[in-house]
């Protein structure tokens, strides 16, 4: 059984080693190996007794004989819980639907010693914000004894019966198969039957029978990795309109505060992508294990889920929210340059305007201290009587070239609005844009 859990774990420095030191893999060993820095590492390993771990509706007369709990969390955080149970005796398809419905939909009832399981996982991982089941479920199931024969018997009768049994199993018995129904109808619809090995499964429940052990563990990571992926493309989908929802509520005309929001809305954006990446990509193609077996069973399952659409489609609003953000960094740096433009002219207006008011008066108080005959040291410098002509010879060019500017740029506006007018006063027509063929 696995479980996606919400939360975020880095597992630096785990002491229970790789994946590949706890499962057996056999052929594919060296491929996972080579690789072992993408798997998921697990961080928690408990091997638990039949009587530890309790289901909310009780075993369904399933004799329980071990189960193991495993924490994974791969290199971005992101957290995967794996239930092993192995029965003993033989397991009826009807309670072993049950079991599979009760451990889906009734998940956050499971029980480890009396307590609810992802407490006593949570107190064991000492995390301060705590783990929580997520939306996504996938449990594989490989048959063995009766019920292995039964679904890999050549026979009439048997073959006959198989579609009901995978229905039971794949659907957990949500599906019911009336007698008069077409069986081929119940069958699931990603089923590989080659004799000797069967393999169907649905979005939650993929059976798997006649494989080797090494090839079982093969399938279940597989399915983690789908699961893991799956996980990520949901909260970056949140997570992307989490953004979007943050740069439509910013009100703010401050250019620092538009600058800060910016580098949040960038930082966000650029954890969406490495998720994407990382946390997606990296787990729906055949690199981890390129095997022809594999690769089938994770290409079907990736269908199933619809992963490769929601990729997609998720890479794109990504990318649209990368072209909003760029947008709006440029209204920021045009308006920016736009104030810069406007306090350089201003500066520069002030500074003409303190010239024009300081030279009269400089040149005046030159006039006025100098050593010379048409100054009197008995007479006020106001006295206009006695100083007029020297005040009009200081003032009269600076108001003559503040004349001639206001008669030249109202001369430069009047030609402005003649150009966009006909003689007889109406404006210019406009001629209607040109069409690409040039008509």
């Amino acid at each position: 059984m696995l479980f996606s859990l919400d939360g975020r774990l880095r597992p630096e420095g785990s002491p229970l080693g790789g994946l590949v030191d706890r499962l057996d893999f056999g052929r594919f060993e060296p491929h996972l190996r080579s690789s072992e820095a993408v798997l998921p590492v697990p961080v928690l390993a408990e091997r638990l007794t039949p009587r530890e771990i309790g289901l909310p509706r009780g075993d369904h007369g399933l004799a329980l004989a071990s189960a193991e709990v495993m924490v994974l969390a791969t290199p971005r955080g992101d957290v995967t819980l794996l239930v092993d149970c192995f029965f003993a005796a033989e397991t009826a398809p009807g309670a072993l639907a049950s079991w599979l419905a009760d451990t889906c939909f009734d998940r956050g009832r499971i029980t480890l010693r009396g307590r609810p399981l992802l407490d006593v996982l949570n107190e064991r991982l000492a995390r301060p914000a705590p783990l929580a089941f997520g939306q996504n479920v996938h449990q594989l199931v490989f048959p063995g004894g009766q019920l292995r024969r039964d679904l890999m018997s050549t026979g009439i009768d048997d073959a006959a019966r198989r579609p009901a049994l995978l229905n039971e199993i794949v659907y957990r018995g949500r599906m019911p198969v009336s007698d008069t129904a077409d069986l081929d109808d119940a069958m699931p619809p990603n089923l590989r039957n080659h004799g000797v090995t069967l393999s169907a499964h649905g979005r939650g429940v993929s059976v798997q029978a006649g494989w080797a052990p090494h090839v079982e563990n093969g399938l279940a990571l597989v399915a983690i990795g789908m699961i893991s992926a799956l996980a990520v493309l949901q909260r970056t989908r949140l997570a992307a309109f989490e953004t979007m929802r943050a740069n439509e509520r910013a009100m703010t005309d401050s250019p620092y505060e538009v600058r800060s929001l910016i580098s949040r809305l960038s930082a966000g954006v650029n954890e969406l992508q490495l998720d994407l990446a990382f946390g997606v990509e990296a787990y729906v193609d055949s690199l981890l294990i390129p095997e022809m077996l594999m690769e089938r069973f994770q290409s079907s399952l990736r269908d199933a889920l619809g992963i490769r659409d929601s990729l997609e489609n998720s890479a794109r609003m990504v990318e649209r929210l990368t072209s909003v953000i760029n947008a709006r960094s440029a209204a920021l740096d045009a308006e920016l340059a736009e104030r810069d433009d406007r306090r350089d002219r201003t500066v520069s207006a002030l500074v003409a305007a303190a010239t024009l008011i300081a030279l009269p008066p400089t040149l005046l108080l030159t006039f006025f201290g100098i050593n010379g005959t048409n100054v009197h040291a008995d007479r006020s410098i106001l006295d206009l009587r006695e100083y007029g002509t020297a005040y009009a010879l200081a003032w009269l060019p600076f108001v003559v070239l503040v004349v001639i500017g206001y008669v030249l740029l109202r001369r430069v506006s009047r030609r402005s609005g003649s150009l966009l007018s006909q003689p007889d006063g109406h404006p210019l027509p406009v001629p209607a844009p040109r069409s690409p063929s040039g008509r």
